[in-house]
C-alpha cells in the first residue's frame, strides 16, 4: 500500500490556546518500505502515527492509502479499514488484563472472524519467535514490561497487516531482545512485503531501515 501524507497539520486547543503539533507534513511511503521516524520528545512522532493509523484525524491535509483517503471514511468504515490493513504497536501496551498472552495476541484475528485454530497457530508461532513460547498462558500482570511489549508486537503482526505502525517497539527491551525483535521485523518485511513505520530513539535501529525521517518542531525532513 502506498501511503501519501499531503500537507498535514494537527493542532489542539488547551485552555483557549492553540498548540500546533504537526505543521505541513508532506511525505510518501512506498509499499514494503521500512521507515524510521526519529526526533526529540514532543516533536509530534506519536501524533503522526495516530493520524496514519486513523486513530485521530488531521486538523487539515490528507492521508491516502493507495486511492483511499482516510478523512473521507466514516468512523465505522475507518475502524474496519484499521482492522483489515493496519497493525499498531502502542508505546503503552493496552493488553487486556483478564486474558492470557496467547489470547491477547489472537484478538485481532478473532475480530476478523478467522478460524480459532489458525489464529492460535499464528499467534503461538509469533510468540515463540519473540521468546515467549513458555509464557503463552500468563496474563499481563504476570509478565514483565518487556514481555508485555513483545505480546503487543505479536498482536499487531498476527493478521499480517499491510502496514505496521510501531511506537518505540524496542523501548522496554534489553539489547539482545531488542536486536532479536528488529531481526524479526526485517524478516517479516522481506517475507510478507509489509510496510513498517517505526518511531524510535534507537539510532542504530533507525540506521538499519530503508530510510529515516526526522521530525522536529512538527516539521519533517530526511535524515
Amino acid at each position: 500500500m502506498m501511503i501519501r501524507i499531503e500537507n498535514v497539520y494537527k493542532h489542539y486547543t488547551r485552555q483557549g490556546a492553540k498548540i500546533e503539533v504537526l505543521r505541513g507534513i508532506q511525505m510518501e511511503i512506498a509499499p514494503g518500505e521500512m521507515v524510521a521516524i526519529v526526533g526529540p520528545s514532543g516533536a509530534g512522532k506519536s501524533t503522526l502515527l495516530h493520524l496514519l493509523g486513523g486513530l485521530d484525524r488531521p486538523s487539515s491535509g490528507t492521508i491516502h492509502y493507495d486511492d483511499r483517503a482516510l478523512h473521507q471514511l466514516r468512523d465505522e468504515e475507518l475502524a474496519d479499514f484499521r482492522n483489515r490493513h493496519i497493525g499498531f504497536v502502542f508505546q503503552f501496551h493496552h493488553l487486556l488484563p483478564d486474558f492470557s498472552a496467547l489470547e491477547n495476541a489472537m484478538m485481532p484475528a478473532l475480530i476478523q472472524h478467522r478460524a480459532v485454530p489458525q489464529a492460535k497457530r499464528d499467534a503461538q508461532q509469533l510468540l515463540g519467535d519473540v521468546g515467549l513460547g513458555d509464557r503463552l498462558h500468563h496474563r499481563p500482570g504476570e509478565l514483565s514490561g518487556g514481555e508485555q511489549q513483545r505480546v503487543a508486537v505479536v498482536r499487531a503482526l498476527v493478521n499480517a497487516p499491510d502496514v505496521v505502525l510501531a511506537d518505540e517497539p524496542t523501548g522496554n527491551l534489553d539489547q539482545a531482545m531488542g536486536q532479536s525483535l528488529q531481526q524479526l521485523l526485517r524478516r517479516l518485511k522481506e517475507e510478507r512485503g509489509q510496510t513498517f513505520v517505526i518511531v524510535t530513539h534507537d539510532r542504530e535501529f533507525a540506521a538499519q531501515m530503508d530510510r529515516a525521517i526526522s521530525l522536529v518542531d512538527g516539521k519533517a525532513s530526511a535524515v
